[in-house]
């Protein structure tokens, strides 16, 4: 999958870091095509890996910088911002998650690669929601 066409939300890289080794790998597979995260991934990531996860600070650079070497990263912008408090309006997101949707939107992006929204939903006529663990 090209970089244009996938977006990660902070779950599937976090899965990395996981005891399941099925949603690991699978996480590792989805993220090794390459694609793109946004600084709030990147945020989040750091936050769960060394607070919830206890990973050191050293170990917290390592993913970060894993991730960013797998995939290009979208910065956050007002922009990001604007887009995203109005797809929190239309779709009744959370901010978070409206945050996320709008990072992939402007980076044009085609996919998200999500456990948080529902699978198979169309945003905005540009963005398919995708859950990389789902099993069908």
């Amino acid at each position: 999958m090209s970089e244009a066409e996938a977006f990660f939300d902070t779950n599937v890289p976090l899965y990395l870091l996981s005891g399941d080794a099925a949603k690991a790998d699978r996480a590792e597979a989805v993220l090794a095509e390459g694609g793109v995260i946004s600084v709030q991934v990147l945020n989040e990531l750091a936050t769960v890996a060394s607070h919830k996860l206890g990973l050191t600070w050293p170990e917290v650079h390592e993913v970060l910088d894993t991730v960013r070497a797998l995939c290009r990263v979208e910065p956050l912008t007002v922009a990001t911002h604007e887009r995203g408090l109005a797809i929190c309006e239309r779709y009744g997101f959370s901010v978070y998650d409206s945050m996320i949707v709008a990072a992939a939107l402007l980076a044009d992006c085609r996919v998200l690669w999500t456990e948080d929204l529902q699978g198979g939903q169309h945003i905005e006529d540009q963005l398919t929601v995708k859950n990389p663990f789902a099993t069908s």
